[in-house]
């Protein structure tokens, strides 16, 4: 598993983003809180996910233009809009996403992390993970409840917005980005995650 991310905490979104990333991010509390909600079939939540994948999408194409190269490459996009952590001692984080092949959504997933130690309060942020070669797709999918791993490298964001990664990065199976409301997050993790296939 490799995290893409950035060196410093300051990137921030252009004004003619922010709503955009209003509409990616708003509303996560209520989200973590009907997560247990049933997935009754005839509802919208799959079009209002996939809503929110193409925003995701979007920003990660405008914003980070190195994304685009990393799209053609990988087998699998699975993009997680909306992560949203909250915790009083020991927390968690939830979402969900869609994957896509093709940029065509085959499946949809739920993302999970507990957490531990002092925490206090809420964010949120959101992450996509790039399947760069068949088998690590193949054996996400397979997988009842895949769980991302603590073999995490880094790559960085340079000055001109692209991604830059090193020769290591390139070839790593699965390449995680994860990025919040002011860009791209730096110490960001997506280690211990669990993706589990649902029905939105």
């Amino acid at each position: 598993m490799t995290a893409i991310i950035t060196q410093g905490a300051s990137v921030r979104a252009a004004p003619g983003r922010r709503g955009v990333l209003k509409g990616i991010f708003g509303g996560g509390l209520a989200a973590l809180g009907l997560s247990a909600c049933g997935n009754g079939i005839g509802n919208s939540n799959a079009q209002q996910l996939d809503a929110r994948v193409d925003a995701t999408r979007d920003y990660l194409l405008s914003r980070y233009p190195g994304t685009q190269e990393l799209m053609q490459k990988s087998t699998g996009i699975l993009y997680m809009p909306l992560m949203t952590e909250a915790g009083l001692g020991f927390g968690g984080a939830y979402g969900r996403g869609a994957l896509r092949i093709n940029d065509v959504t085959v499946d949809y997933y739920s993302a999970a992390q507990a957490s531990f130690g002092l925490q206090i309060g809420a964010q949120q942020y959101a992450h996509a993970l790039f399947f760069m070669t068949p088998e690590a797709l193949a054996q996400f999918r397979a997988s009842p409840g895949w769980v991302a791993g603590a073999d995490a490298k880094y790559a960085a964001a340079d000055q001109a917005g692209s991604l830059g990664t090193d020769t290591t990065t390139s070839l790593s199976p699965v390449i995680a980005l994860v990025f919040g409301q002011a860009g791209l997050i730096a110490g960001a993790t997506v280690e211990g995650t669990k993706y589990t296939r649902i029905i939105p």
